[in-house]
């Protein structure tokens, strides 16, 4: 399952709604999208739509997604982090009247470079790619189980194991 959030930011995402509906429409995504679409305008056909979904509801939906794909809103993608997804990230974009600013896109642009943990998409056109990509470019990424934090906790975890040896 896919699952796709805009979050609540009260300009529509129309475009990334839209072109989900169409890659599914088409035959580039098979399986079952979930889209969270808050302000958004347009009525998808081929995906389950909700405008808002609880606290619960999110947190379900998140960890049983194989891919994540998520607005420029760091609360959003942080959520997919949370759970070991790495997101794909469309960042809301003033030309297309989505935000009031580029912010999304600083940002975005800012944490693909930084983290290296999340997965940038700035023209729609590269969506259907970078969704049959998907799994390929994850292992390039530092989430999940090539987290810096899972080896570190995996390094600490021997040097422990070898003190305790010690003391036995």
């Amino acid at each position: 399952m896919i699952f796709v959030t805009v979050g609540t930011h009260e300009q529509p995402f129309n475009r990334l709604i839209e072109k989900m509906d169409e890659l599914v429409a088409n035959g580039d995504i098979k399986e079952k999208v979930v889209i969270q679409y808050g302000f958004s305008t347009y009525d998808a056909k081929h995906c389950e739509m909700h405008k808002m979904m609880s606290f619960d509801e999110m947190q379900q939906t998140f960890k049983n997604a194989r891919i994540v794909i998520t607005h420029g809103g760091p609360s959003s993608f942080v959520e997919a982090l949370q759970y070991g997804k790495v997101p794909i990230v469309v960042p809301r974009q003033l030309k297309f009247n989505e935000h009031v600013n580029n912010h999304q896109v600083d940002f975005t642009k800012l944490i693909a470079e930084r983290m290296n943990n999340i997965i940038p998409v700035y023209d729609i056109d590269d969506l259907a790619q970078t969704i049959a990509d998907y799994d390929t470019i994850v292992k390039k990424k530092n989430s999940g189980e090539s987290s810096n934090n899972l080896k570190f906790n995996e390094n600490l975890g021997k040097i422990v194991d070898g003190l305790m040896r010690e003391y036995d």
